[in-house]
């Protein structure tokens, strides 16, 4: 029987197994893609919030060549902690059922083989929120011109985009579409972007509006996408806007799924499990590491801090031992 597995190969869930090794716990990592899956999956240019000193882990420093890493320098930094503490992770296999016994906890996961069956006396969720975008909930979202994640821009040069949403994300997104010559529309429902822009891009998406490379439409709410279109209420005033492509970038939600089947308290709010200080849930044995205990609210956690979660679950663990 393992004394804990960990479900999720980010960088909260990494942090958390070299946690457990230094505290003499050896972990199984079960990770549904590939390691650190959700960074893998960001935007081919994009750079993080952080420096680099702010998301390492393990006490082992991120060394890059500018200021904020980029995403292929995140990649490289990640995978080779995991082979530098030797952490045992199976990737590409999927959890899909957790079910408490007398003695801990039997996951249920699957992989290319089939079904596999694990005994663990403690189990972490780390599988923070990217998987699962917030959506909009109107007519058209689900046409396939509709996307929720942004890669690349060269596919859409020369056509006419509309981003929805006015954080991080859609910023980003709305930038690398107008320099690969797309034409850019944002629609975001507020009247101004919020205090939590990166700091040297909210310039950068200013000046653009500014100079017509991106078009801006506030205070917007969408009420419907067509093939070719995307209708919002603009301060009461009905807009159609062309679209050869939509990008629905408002934000992710964690999935708890596994642990409401469990019968772990939820709060109904904010979606996020009632915590204890050591990240227990709660049901004994089983603990939230990372950004999947943001619940609704995503500015709350992110790697600089659930990369802290770890140390608490690996002292909580090492205390139930010596009780």
């Amino acid at each position: 029987m393992q004394e804990a597995i960990i479900i999720g190969a980010g960088p909260c869930g990494l942090s958390t197994a070299i946690e457990l090794k230094k505290a003499g716990i050896e972990p199984l990592v079960l990770e549904k893609g590939c390691a650190v899956n959700s960074i893998y999956h960001y935007p081919l240019s994009m750079t993080f919030f952080s420096t680099p000193d702010k998301i390492e882990i393990g006490g082992i420093p991120f060394i890059s060549s500018k200021e904020r890493p980029s995403r292929e320098e995140a990649l490289k930094y990640f995978r080779t902690l995991a082979h530098l503490f030797q952490i045992p992770i199976h990737t590409h296999e999927e959890v899909i059922d957790i079910q408490q016994t007398p003695d801990g906890f039997r996951i249920t996961s699957e992989n290319r083989q089939g079904k596999q069956i694990y005994e663990t006396r403690n189990v972490i969720l780390a599988t923070g929120y990217y998987d699962n975008p917030n959506l909009l909930q109107v007519s058209g979202e689900e046409l396939p011109h509709v996307h929720h994640y942004f890669k690349d821009a060269h596919p859409y040069a020369h056509q006419k985009a509309v981003v929805i949403g006015g954080r991080n994300s859609a910023i980003d997104t709305a930038l690398e579409l107008s320099l690969a010559g797309t034409d850019v529309t944002m629609v975001y429902r507020k009247d101004a972007f919020p205090s939590s822009v990166k700091a040297w891009v909210l310039p950068q998406i200013e000046a653009a509006i500014e100079h017509g490379r991106v078009k801006m439409v506030w205070e917007a709410q969408i009420q419907e996408i067509t093939p070719h279109e995307v209708i919002v209420d603009a301060k009461g005033q009905q807009i159609s806007i062309p679209a050869d492509v939509v990008f629905a970038m408002i934000g992710y939600h964690p999935n708890l799924s596994l642990l409401e089947k469990l019968g772990v308290k939820v709060d109904s709010e904010r979606y996020v499990p009632i915590l204890s200080d050591s990240m227990e849930t709660s049901i004994s044995g089983t603990y939230l590491a990372g950004v999947v205990a943001t619940g609704f609210d995503s500015t709350k956690i992110f790697i600089e801090n659930g990369r802290y979660h770890g140390r608490k679950i690996a002292e909580d663990l090492i205390r139930k031992r010596s009780t």
